[in-house]
């Protein structure tokens, strides 16, 4: 039985299933800079929950604007609330901007020390198994998904290829502890992409269930920033002047409208092996290209790389089958 007790949607065809891949390993690229971006905004402003805020907040701003600004955006607030109101969503679906807060905020803590590809490593591997389980309870609009072979295939590659990208940094063992943030963002990140989908299905509306992801996110965010505040005072660091420093919360509306939109033809698990395909490109792209202390790409890291991509490509060969419920 799905989460919500509903016959689940038909399978997607291949065609869409195989855009949802090149959509979401796009989406994945963008991850890494906004990744790079609220790291950087962290060390800047000494304090990562701080950026963290700043980056939510500046999407939720313009989420506010977009939103009821467009038809399609004003339908689905309307269509959010009779959702609720009848039932047919939950508000717990609502809550998956908790874990996106959760992962700006381990970039923004960081990042300055990990550098990008040491943090995408610690998120795919919480990701991988945790898409596995969420696709197998079926808190997707896709519906329950069996753990075929190709599929835990699939999962398994991807934390091997992401070990091997990284695997000189991970004998340090500062490096393995400060990577338990980013280790259970990842952790969170599939069950946010699941219930967002749910919202974006019950909206019909990609930026209504965007809004309503920065909107949770934000707000946990600004309790969490009053207790650092209370304990550790105000940030240290400058508001920086550069105006690309404040790009990370209007990427993460791309990110996460594309996942909403996706997820139901891709299941959870494609979805985010794609992206991961894209962040770990991404992330040593820009180890390679705009290298921090942080950053020590090699040859090996490059091959892990493209194993991630191969990852991805065993588990798009799975395809989506829901099974309908009881």
């Amino acid at each position: 039985m799905s989460v919500t007790g509903t016959l689940a949607p038909p399978a997607p065809s291949a065609a869409r299933r195989i855009t949802g891949v090149g959509l979401a390993t796009a989406s994945g690229l963008a991850v890494a800079v906004q990744s790079r971006i609220n790291g950087e905004l962290g060390v800047r402003l000494a304090d990562g929950i701080a950026a963290a805020v700043v980056s939510f907040g500046l999407g939720l701003l313009v989420l506010l604007v977009l939103v009821p600004a467009t038809p399609g955006g004003r339908r689905g607030l309307v269509a959010l609330r009779d959702a609720l109101t009848d039932g047919t969503l939950q508000p717990w679906q609502c809550l998956g901007g908790v874990c996106g807060a959760f992962l700006v905020a381990a970039q923004g803590l960081t990042i300055g020390a990990l550098g990008v590809a040491v943090f995408t490593v610690a998120v795919v591997a919480g990701q991988s198994g945790s898409s596995l389980a969420v696709d197998r309870a079926g808190v997707g609009p896709s519906g329950p998904q069996p753990v075929t072979g190709q599929r835990l295939a699939g999962a398994a590659l991807t934390v091997v290829a992401v070990l091997l990208a990284v695997g000189d940094r991970l004998g340090d063992p500062a490096t393995l502890g400060l990577a338990l943030l980013p280790l259970l963002a990842g952790v969170g990140i599939a069950w946010q992409q699941a219930v967002n989908g749910r919202v974006r299905m019950a909206s019909g509306s990609a930026l209504t269930a965007t809004l309503v992801n920065f909107s949770v996110g934000t707000v946990a965010l600004l309790v969490t920033f009053a207790v650092d505040v209370a304990v550790r005072g105000w940030p240290a660091g400058g508001a920086p002047a550069e105006p690309w420093l404040y790009l990370g919360g209007p990427i993460g509306i791309v990110f996460i409208a594309i996942a909403a939109t996706i997820v139901r033809f891709t299941g959870v698990l494609l979805l985010g092996l794609a992206t991961i395909a894209g962040q770990i490109v991404g992330a040593v792209l820009l180890d390679v290209l705009l290298p921090t202390a942080a950053s020590r790409p090699g040859p090996v890291t490059l091959l892990g790389a493209a194993l991630t991509l191969v990852a991805v490509g065993v588990a798009a060969l799975a395809p989506v089958v829901p099974r309908p419920s009881r």
